[in-house]
């Protein structure tokens, strides 16, 4: 499963650039929503740690869930993940780095079809893999932008372009909008320079670089802060309210608020 060694080589990425973060560099404040590196890393490693258990232990899965989700309601959603894992720092690190590792190889050798449980609907582990390798791409440009450091994108980032793709009815139902009935056509160019051409030609068009787009549909940039061509009212409406991950509507960062530091 080609998905789960692009989620190893994801967290790898974002590895590379917080190894030299120690002590009290951990609590430095991101531009999203005011969590820390620290945050960060406890949410990947939470619910990285979650979606190997919905492979491993159904019913602990079922469980952690319940009890996560009742955190979430009295407590809060960072103070109920802040809860459940205990490590910080360098420490957290290496235990965010154990799991992944773990799970990237052990996860290649599943059946994509497979099925597991989740927070929402059930679904293939292969959807499960893009997901944790959407998360760690979404999270990580935090903490890339905030010890500005550039990126190095590569065609992995595919997974996450047809993950944008495929929650195109998602975004307007989340966001409590009727759903058009046609997907704007994208013409998307790859970091490798290919050409990713999705849906049908017509008035609606958006055009321009695949990392761009997939940092809009992840709500990592405001389209205005990206070189996209959006043309037509529907691709206009759907890069204001796109949202290829699941939970309530979030509205996208405003203009300007999310940069890489020191550009």
């Amino acid at each position: 499963m080609e998905q789960a060694k692009d989620f190893l080589d994801e967290s790898e990425a974002l590895y590379a650039v917080l190894v030299d973060v120690t002590g009290d560099a951990w609590e430095t404040v991101t531009q999203f929503k005011g969590w820390t590196l620290n945050d960060v890393m406890v949410h990947l490693h939470f619910w990285n740690r979650m979606a190997d258990l919905s492979l491993t232990d159904e019913a602990a899965f079922q469980a952690r869930l319940a009890e996560t989700f009742d955190g979430i309601g009295s407590q809060g959603f960072r103070a109920t993940e802040n809860a459940m894992i205990p490590e910080r720092g360098d420490e957290l690190r290496a235990a965010w780095r154990g799991l992944y590792t773990d799970m990237g190889v052990r996860w290649a050798g599943l059946d994509p079809k497979q099925r597991v449980k989740w927070a929402g609907p059930e679904m293939s582990v292969r959807s499960s893999m893009t997901a944790r390798q959407m998360e760690t791409w979404a999270h990580g440009q935090e903490v890339f932008d905030i010890l500005g450091v550039e990126r190095q994108e590569t065609d992995r980032i595919r997974n996450i372009v047809v993950l944008g793709v495929n929650t195109f009815g998602w975004s307007y139902k989340v966001h409590g909008r009727e759903v058009p009935e046609v997907m704007p056509r994208l013409e998307l160019t790859a970091p490798s320079g290919a050409a990713w051409e999705f849906g049908e030609p017509g008035e609606n068009r958006i055009s321009g670089p695949a990392v761009e787009f997939a940092q809009v549909v992840a709500q990592t940039r405001n389209v205005a802060d990206t070189t996209l061509r959006v043309e037509g009212p529907v691709a206009t409406e759907w890069m204001s309210i796109a949202q290829c991950f699941a939970g309530g509507p979030e509205t996208p960062p405003a203009k300007g608020v999310r940069h890489r530091v020191g550009q």
